[in-house]
């Protein structure tokens, strides 16, 4: 073998690979909502008033729920791995459900993008759920 192809490879702590996928689906989250902007009528909704987020209460609600993934980044380091392991499985199990009905919700010609998002942000989920779930013990 030459001297290219010999990499040291040590497995990757679970914590880490947990906060990695927080951080892939918040910018998910958040490249999605801000190529919304940019679908036809968006921002005069925004301007007029007529959008999903009319009201201080829904936009407190929409805070605290895209809140949940940027704080799992760092959570995911932090908490003891039981607690982190339920809360990695609820939070990817309810983030992946509310994925799946966006995108299929989304699915029309300037919302392919939306859908698009959707699956790979179902994906990531899924491997966060996967990886917690799989979290070793010690014997």
């Amino acid at each position: 073998m030459n001297n290219f192809s010999k990499f040291e490879d040590k497995p990757v702590n679970t914590r880490i690979i947990l906060a990695g996928l927080w951080a892939s689906v918040t910018l998910c989250y958040l490249y999605g909502d801000y190529f919304e902007l940019y679908t036809p009528g968006k921002t005069q909704g925004l301007i007029d008033g007529h959008n999903l987020l009319n009201s201080p209460v829904k936009l407190l609600m929409a805070s605290v729920v895209l809140a949940i993934p940027a704080v799992m980044v760092f959570l995911s380091l932090m908490l003891k791995p039981v607690l982190n392991r339920i809360l990695n499985i609820i939070f990817g199990i309810f983030f992946t459900v509310v994925m799946l009905l966006i995108g299929i919700s989304s699915f029309s010609d300037w919302y392919l993008f939306y859908s698009f998002f959707a699956a790979v942000e179902c994906v990531i989920t899924l491997l966060i759920i996967k990886h917690a779930w799989k979290w070793k013990k010690i014997d």
